[in-house]
């Protein structure tokens, strides 16, 4: 498939989503079209306003509509939603809309519960699911007089049998009162050990002794003999069959010649043994009902960890693998096992690892003489009044998979029931491929598709989206906050498209955050199948492959900020490409790309990390070239985070060497004095939260203010000039400078506040000057403005200026952080950590998690050069992307793969960027290879 393929220039279609006026946030009064029925990308730099259009404008327009057509009860329980600023939207349809969020931190949250796949699950297992026993295997059905009948005429013909119930004798005192109730109903006999009586004869002599009422005693509710294809007779066993389950408290019985009889129930139970009754309860692990009880519907309970307890499987018993048997105080645990070693009973001289599991139960569970581990943890355990014990055990316990339930959540009783032999535990623990192929083969009777066709329709429809975004290899119960970027919002995209609407606006934040090209085109081919349903598929998007092939493009600018807003290009791709003044253009053109150093750092000393094994990874080498900028890549699951996060990070910054993840670590350790890792974790995007006050020049320029003539003479403390605590701020707005009029069911009214007119600051601490201009001027400057105001003062403007490297110069220092963009918001962030990352004297290993999410094209080029000079000044740089320009610009490249998954976890390859292309294992090369050749700006 030619992926650079691009659509045929078309013409505005005249049925269109049209915009006048727009004004949301830093929108300059524009008016726009958006063609319905096409994918369409909304593009520019970050911050031009590309959300302010599709989110705060269409979006909330689209919304506000739907819950203004309810009525004011209703819409005083629903979230408020604000009035975008815009002159008129016309041709509005109902909009949905797919943001981006962090993935949820809860250990309750999985795969099937995030993309829903689990509650129809749940749904399809209580309604089609059939309980089997678990001692014999055999099925535990309900009976009805049907079966009953089906039965008895299934007999030899001419055989007689009876129909009993059992006698529902509630106290013996009262079967005087008991039997002639049932013999006013029309049962003459009772029948006890093959024994038959008549009941007029018992209640003239009620205490005979053949009767013992003390056991079971059945009531004869009919006798017929055998007659093949007989309908009347049918007819008769049946009704008869009703009476005795009637009677019987949902219990009846055939008995044929010999007293040979088959008891049926209208109760879920065999052999005596009651089920519980199939219910979406229970296989619901996140009530009391469904979960198992041992690990309370988690899948991991708190006890004894054998990773703890043998830490390092390479060393013998002998050499000390059994870690609490190392202190002089517990070593008599381990002399009996040492003594049968030398008496040749035991290998003790062999590492823990190669030891057969009989030998390594011999260590756990002990062997005549010798006490095994479980039993010195007993020990522990009846000893823990005291202190030092209770610490002892805290040492080696951890979360393990659930002895019970193994993983699966749910109580033991919702596995006995199964649907074509699988339960719904072993679904959950097994890959969505496997999940998927099971349920296409699945066929369900007439009967069965009545009652749960649609259920299993819309699981098939639901696992194939996961399917078609490559997430086939993930587990149903693997929890959400163990994914990847990628991983979990290709999940949540294939949630929300899992029921598509027709005719509907779905706005999508950046999908492609997180994703390797090749998932890219699969996520491409998402949207188009949606698109072609008939929906309008509009996307805030920077990707590459997503423009091209998009159907229209709009981009806002020319610059972010102040300077964006504004509607700079409309058409298709065919006419962006002939564009040579938008960025967008430009950067596709490599007209404004990113340089491709030189040569690559071949860094000064390196880490190597062997046996690299935690999740997916496959026992790895890596080596990390220390002042150098290092790229981890590779396609979504192939274990880049897995590697980068539990491994490098983790043994770096804790300098142990945990044994369940990394064999041995080795090269120049002690050359890294530090280790930060800066991931993807949304910033607090709150009001009081500033570009000033993130980055911690606020406290500087209070200081400032404070050491001034006019504030000494009044004694004002540097805590006064802040807007955030009482004092010097405006009470009245409470230093934010607007005030918030709670309008109920309709939109808050934002007003400026009228005791400080916008300023935050009551009027006496405004007549402080710092260069002519007081505390409210400087928070109205921009980052560029503030960096020349300051230039003497290098503890405010180095780190004014690392925002303005990272292409934020634009922004006022006091720009509340709620009005800023998903791009805007993660550089301010990154220019805080690069910033602090140049003031440290030592080397750093700086780790970056996909920095270049939110950002376009234009704004790579900057954070490239702000990573570079982070090498330049002696730290170490590892960055986990999948953007082809950083990966070309790096020194190194390790990309994992070739798949995700289970199919990945090894190294494909190492080395520069040039060598990568030969690779012929690596999915990346194949996209590499033409950013390689491109011409780029020096």
């Amino acid at each position: 498939m030619d992926f650079n393929a691009t659509p045929q220039s078309l013409s505005l279609p005249s049925a269109c989503l049209r915009v006048w006026g727009a004004r949301t946030h830093n929108l300059k009064n524009i008016d726009v079209r958006v063609p319905r029925h096409q994918l369409v990308v909304i593009t520019g730099l970050s911050g031009s306003g590309k959300s302010s259009l599709a989110f705060d404008t269409l979006f909330a327009e689209g919304h506000r509509l739907y819950t203004e057509s309810l009525s004011t009860y209703v819409r005083q329980f629903l979230a408020k939603v604000d009035k975008p600023d815009v002159n008129r939207v016309e041709g509005m349809v109902p909009a949905i809309a797919i943001q981006q969020r962090m993935r949820p931190q809860s250990p309750r949250s999985t795969v099937g519960t995030l993309t829903e796949v689990h509650e129809y699950l749940k749904l399809l297992y209580a309604k089609v699911g059939v309980t089997y026993d678990p001692k014999t295997g055999l099925p535990v059905v309900r009976d009805d007089p049907q079966d009953v009948a089906n039965y008895v005429m299934a007999l030899p013909s001419g055989t007689p049998v009876s129909l009993l119930a059992p006698l529902q004798l509630p106290n013996a005192a009262l079967k005087i009162h008991w039997l002639e109730s049932i013999l006013h109903q029309g049962f003459y006999r009772l029948l006890q050990n093959g024994h038959m009586f008549s009941i007029e004869e018992l209640l003239g002599a009620p205490d005979r002794g053949e009767v013992d009422w003390s056991q079971p005693v059945w009531t004869v509710v009919d006798r017929v003999v055998v007659r093949a294809e007989n309908a009347q007779l049918m007819r008769r066993i049946i009704d008869a069959a009703q009476n005795a389950f009637s009677m019987g408290g949902g219990t009846c019985a055939v008995e044929g010649v010999g007293g040979q009889r088959r008891v049926f129930s209208k109760q879920l139970e065999r052999d005596g043994v009651a089920f519980e009754e199939p219910s979406v309860g229970l296989f619901n692990f996140n009530t009391p009902y469904g979960a198992c009880g041992r690990c309370e519907g988690f899948g991991q309970t708190l006890c004894i960890d054998a990773n703890k307890v043998i830490p390092n499987p390479n060393l013998s018993v002998q050499d000390g693998a059994v870690l609490p048997w190392r202190s002089v105080a517990m070593q008599h645990w381990l002399e009996p096992l040492l003594e049968m070693g030398a008496d040749g009973r035991f290998p003790i001289d062999t590492p823990y690892k190669r030891l057969s599991e009989a030998q390594r139960q011999c260590v756990w569970n002990g062997n005549g003489t010798f006490k095994g581990i479980h039993s010195f943890f007993a020990y522990l355990q009846s000893r823990s009044h005291k202190i030092q014990y209770r610490v002892l055990m805290a040492r080696y316990r951890g979360q393990v998979l659930c002895p019970d339930c193994s993983g699966t959540r749910l109580r033991k009783e919702a596995n006995y029931v199964r649907i074509a032999d699988r339960s719904l535990g072993s679904l959950l623990l097994s890959p969505l491929q496997e999940a998927h192929d099971f349920l296409t083969r699945l066929t369900l009777t007439d009967h069965q598709r009545a009652i749960a066709g649609s259920v299993l329709e819309e699981l098939q429809t639901r696992l194939r989206h996961l399917m078609d975004v490559g997430l086939g290899y993930l587990s149903l119960n693997r929890r959400s906050n163990t994914l990847s970027g990628g991983e979990y919002q290709r999940a949540r995209l294939a949630a929300s498209l899992g029921s598509p609407l027709v005719g509907a606006l779905y706005v999508l934040d950046e999908p492609t955050v997180g994703l390797h090209p090749r998932d890219t085109q699969r996520l491409v081919q998402i949207l188009k199948a949606l698109r072609d349903k008939g929906s309008t598929v509009l996307v805030v998007e920077h990707e590459e492959q997503v423009v091209r092939q998009a159907d229209w493009i709009i981009e806002l600018g020319p610059d972010a900020g102040e300077q964006g807003g504004q509607i700079v290009f409309e058409g298709t791709f065919a006419d962006l490409q002939k564009n040579d003044i938008v960025h967008t253009a430009r950067c596709l053109n490599d007209l404004d790309g990113v340089s491709i150093p030189s040569y690559n750092r071949a860094g000064q000393g390196s880490i190597q990390f062997f046996g690299a094994r935690a999740h997916n990874l496959k026992d790895i080498d890596v080596t990390l070239p220390l002042n150098a900028l290092t790229v981890v890549t590779g396609v979504s699951g192939s274990g880049k985070s897995s590697l980068v996060r539990d491994v490098i990070y983790n043994t770096l910054s804790t300098k142990t060497v945990s044994a369940e993840k990394l064999e041995a670590l080795q090269g120049d350790v002690d050359q890294i004095h530090a280790v930060d890792f800066i991931d993807q974790a949304a910033m607090n995007r709150s009001s009081r939260s500033t570009p000033l006050t993130y980055t911690k020049a606020y406290d500087a320029v209070r200081e400032l203010f404070a050491a001034q003539p006019l504030a000494q003479q009044r004694c004002y403390k540097a805590g006064q000039f802040s807007f955030n605590t009482p004092g010097g701020r405006c009470e009245v707005c409470q230093g934010q400078g607007v005030n918030v009029i709670d309008m109920q069911f309709m939109s808050d009214v934002v007003l400026c506040c009228q005791a400080c007119g916008g300023k935050r600051f009551q009027a006496a601490w405004l007549e402080v000057t710092y260069k002519d201009k007081n505390i409210a001027d400087v928070l109205n400057m921009t980052v560029e403005e503030g960096t020349y105001f300051f230039s003497d003062h290098a503890a405010i403007s180095c780190k004014l200026q690392m925002l303005g490297q990272v292409g934020l110069g634009y922004l006022r220092m006091g720009q509340p952080f709620s009005t800023l963009s998903g791009g805007e918001a993660q550089r301010v962030k990154l220019a805080y950590y690069i910033e602090e990352g140049r003031q440290d004297q030592g080397q750093k290993l700086l780790i970056f998690d996909e920095p270049t999410s939110g950002l376009h094209a234009h704004d790579v080029k900057k954070l490239l050069q702000a990573l570079h000079k982070l090498v330049e000044v002696g730290h170490t740089v590892l960055v986990v992307e999948h953007n082809l320009d950083v990966i070309r610009s790096a020194d190194w490249v390790v990309d994992l793969g070739p798949e995700g998954g289970p199919e990945g976890g090894r190294v494909v390859f190492y080395g520069t960027p040039s060598m990568l292309t030969d690779a012929s294992d690596s999915i990346t090369a194949r996209y590499l290879q033409p950013k390689l050749y491109q011409k780029s700006s020096l």
